[in-house]
């Protein structure tokens, strides 16, 4: 699910879609109007769920999609070599997440211990800070 929302209404922290794809912005930068011109902004983000990079320049007046974000929290039900098996807590659905890098070292997560995770149009990631 996505909303529709001007450029000149986002802020740094905050998602958008950028080529399809949810993104935290990183940075943002307008440019004052030209004598025949709209002002711009220089959005620059990072993907939520692919971490790459990606600039997008657009008129401050223009739209972009904000994306709906769902943070759930589940629990582990298995743990594979590089994925984890979590039940959703909200409709105790099963899904299989891949553990990112960070995480994998740690050992913090074990079957039985409750996570929390992201989850946007059939995309899911672990998000333990």
């Amino acid at each position: 699910m996505k909303e529709l929302t001007e450029v000149r209404t986002l802020k740094e922290g905050r998602y958008v879609v950028m080529d399809e794809e949810p993104c935290t912005i990183l940075s943002m930068t307008t440019s004052k109007p030209g004598k025949h011109g709209a002002a711009k902004a220089r959005i620059e983000g990072m993907g939520v769920f692919d971490s790459q990079k990606r600039t997008a320049i657009q008129p401050v007046t223009a739209k972009l999609y904000v994306p709906v974000i769902e943070r759930r929290s589940g629990q582990v039900l298995s743990v594979l070599d590089d994925t984890v098996q979590v039940m959703d807590l909200e409709d105790y659905s099963t899904i299989e997440i891949e553990i990112p890098e960070e995480l994998k070292a740690k050992g913090r997560i074990e079957p039985g211990k409750e996570i929390s995770f992201l989850h946007y149009e059939g995309k899911y990631k672990i998000d333990m800070k």
